[in-house]
């Protein structure tokens, strides 16, 4: 991409998410993520109705009655943008790639970071670590993420989760809370590592994929092209074994992925290229309530 068309999609990409983001998010980011964090304030003597769970022992067994400790919001918070960048994400059947769909997310969450005096940082990887832009605050630093949303070129091809999540595990020590916006086209298994993560940070997934990529239409004879392996064939698209296989392999991919989620306590939520991605975005605040 040439870097003035480069400079102009920033630019666009810039109006509508700051737009989305302070018209539409605001509120919803706010309540959804803030809260989450919370800070150590004070203790006080225990009082009817607080929770048992926040009985602060230690001071109780000094005082021999029982007190309680008192956490206050923290006033910011980190957001961490995990980006995928592997060549599956370049398809896409309608108007706008799946990749282009990532980027316009991914700027509308960090806008909606920025606007709520967050900081914000991202990993792009592919099946390895691309690169790691640690947590900022400022329109400087979102402009320059954008930047490096739509122009990143990547090393690797595939797709590696486990990878990625390991690396979030060890390179952010603080709580934060973190954005995984992939295909999910993975053959490996990252569940164990999900749920590392999920342990550790505020974890959300956001599945973007084509409706085309679903299943097969019969239209006869096709080569195809594995853009993460490179790998070429002929299928038969007419033959019903063919597109059943495919369906189950589709199938399967999905039912995984829901398992991995649900087994971590992760939210999630599944975009195609066709649908309202700010209803669903919407969809995925109101389910942290």
């Amino acid at each position: 991409m040439e870097t003035t068309d480069l400079l102009k999609k920033v630019r666009h990409i810039e109006i509508k998410a700051r737009g989305l983001s302070r018209n539409i998010f605001a509120g919803e980011y706010h309540s959804a993520f803030k809260g989450r964090g919370m800070a150590f304030s004070e203790v006080r003597e225990y009082q009817y109705g607080d929770d048992m769970r926040d009985i602060d022992w230690n001071v109780t067994a000094r005082y021999n009655r029982p007190y309680i400790k008192i956490f206050e919001e923290e006033r910011e918070l980190t957001v961490m943008l995990l980006i995928d960048v592997s060549e599956s994400l370049g398809f896409g059947s309608q108007s706008l790639l799946k990749r282009d769909i990532v980027a316009e997310i991914a700027a509308t969450l960090a806008f909606s970071a920025i606007q709520n005096n967050d900081k914000i940082g991202v990993i792009f990887f592919t099946d390895k670590v691309e690169k790691f832009i640690p947590p900022k605050k400022g329109r400087k630093h979102i402009l320059y993420i954008i930047r490096e949303i739509l122009g990143f070129k990547p090393e690797g091809n595939g797709t590696d989760l486990n990878v990625t999540l390991r690396y979030m595990t060890n390179a952010i020590k603080k709580r934060c809370t973190a954005f995984l916006i992939s295909d999910f086209i993975d053959a490996g298994d990252y569940k164990q590592a999900l749920r590392i993560a999920a342990r550790k940070y505020d974890v959300a997934a956001i599945q973007v994929y084509d409706k085309l990529s679903t299943e097969l239409q019969p239209v006869g004879l096709m080569k195809v092209r594995d853009p993460e392996t490179g790998e070429e064939r002929w299928i038969n698209t007419s033959s019903k074994k063919v597109r059943d296989r495919y369906r189950s392999w589709w199938s399967d991919l999905q039912m995984s992925m829901n398992n991995a989620f649900r087994q971590s306590g992760v939210d999630s939520v599944s975009v195609s290229t066709e649908s309202d991605y700010v209803k669903l975005l919407l969809q995925l605040f109101k389910q942290r309530k």
